[in-house]
């Protein structure tokens, strides 16, 4: 493909509560055995794009700990290959990011020393998979400055968390209203985008120049009537994980036998760094319904509807009931945990018992289970 890649990975935000606290989004671990960013950068690579670059920034130690070999998304090649970007301190700049544009503008030498026509650029916070070349032909076709990939919100009440486009019948973007208080329309940008490359540079170093830090805001929104905006519509399975809220329910889809096959089962594959650890161990007595259940967890109590990460470790007569827990949860004898996601690390006492109603509810036992 006759592209580059770039992943915004950097972001923070509060609607995540406590799960932010100590990792970035894109860490965040998705459907057992994957984190976040696996997806953005397993459609890289099913792709084709040879070359990407992950911008990181907010809590990026776990996320640069999983990049840190780049072969499980076949990206350890001579030519191309992963760059992982943090901000640096610099004779000029000693600033962290500042938004979205700034982040491409601090690393826009990644830009200048490629070759490649085009860039993709997509967030490291979206459950889906894609084939960008479809996404490029279409880019191509129109004769675009910006194609940006739409979708639509079945849940008008979640329009709010995203930017909010009108289109032609040409595909035109017309209108684009970034996280509108109250829109009418519900058709939303998915955070991914193609632009050809040189085009890309010349605006964000317009934008630099101009004090301007949002992709969004200052270059989508401000030229939307100067240059060639277009919208790519897609209506497979798209998630933004990026409030405590949407991240719980997207680990509950993958409970759905359709949602599972799609992404296990049919190519392309999505890739993820392997840890060596044996399969889940069930015991004597030990239940489990419609549960996702990740290698090294052994189970002794009861399991339902819930999604349980690597290193768990359910005690005597436990009950789980339609929640999510994190790796390397050691949850005590007679617990009892419902509607609930469980942090990482955590060790819950014997005979406790959480219950969300009404709102998720996040479960962090501050502990010295582990010294540091």
């Amino acid at each position: 493909m006759k592209a580059i890649g770039i992943i915004l990975a950097g972001g923070n935000n509060n609607r995540m509560r406590e799960l932010s606290d100590k990792r970035a989004i894109a860490a965040m671990p998705v459907a057992g055995s994957y984190r976040s960013i696996d997806f953005a950068l397993s459609n890289m690579a099913n792709s084709h794009i040879q070359k990407v670059a992950v911008l990181t920034q907010y809590n990026a130690r776990s996320l640069n700990e999983h990049l840190s070999s780049s072969k499980w998304w076949d990206f350890g090649r001579k030519q191309g290959g992963l760059f992982v970007f943090t901000p640096t301190i610099t004779k000029d700049n000693s600033l962290w990011y500042q938004g979205t544009a700034d982040a491409i503008y601090q690393n826009i030498t990644f830009l200048k020393n490629s070759h490649e026509p085009y860039v993709v650029i997509a967030s490291g916070d979206c459950i889906y998979k894609m084939d960008y070349n479809k996404v490029l032909e279409y880019h191509i076709a129109k004769r675009a400055d910006i194609t940006v990939v739409c979708t639509t919100c079945k849940d008008q009440k979640e329009v709010e968390r995203f930017g909010v486009v009108r289109m032609n019948d040409d595909g035109r973007i017309e209108e684009f209203e970034e996280k509108p208080i109250v829109s009418s329309y519900n058709t939303i940008s998915t955070g991914i985008y193609v632009i050809r490359r040189r085009q890309l540079i010349e605006l964000i170093e317009r934008a630099a120049q101009e004090g301007r830090h949002d992709f969004v805001n200052d270059i989508l929104i401000r030229y939307k009537n100067l240059k060639r905006i277009y919208g790519y519509m897609t209506e497979d399975y798209w998630s933004n994980i990026s409030t405590a809220e949407a991240y719980y329910r997207t680990n509950m889809a993958f409970l759905e036998p359709e949602i599972r096959n799609y992404f296990f089962k049919q190519e392309p594959a999505i890739k993820t760094k392997i840890d060596d650890l044996p399969p889940a161990k069930y015991n004597p007595g030990a239940s489990v319904k419609n549960s996702l259940v990740a290698s090294g967890c052994i189970i002794n109590g009861t399991v339902e509807n819930s999604v349980l990460f690597k290193d768990v470790y359910v005690g005597n007569n436990c009950v789980i009931k339609n929640s999510v827990i994190l790796n390397d949860v050691y949850l005590g004898d007679n617990t009892h945990i419902e509607n609930c996601i469980v942090e990482s690390r955590d060790t819950i006492r014997a005979n406790s018992n959480y219950c969300g109603e009404g709102e998720i509810k996040i479960v962090v036992e501050k502990n010295e289970r582990y010294t540091i």
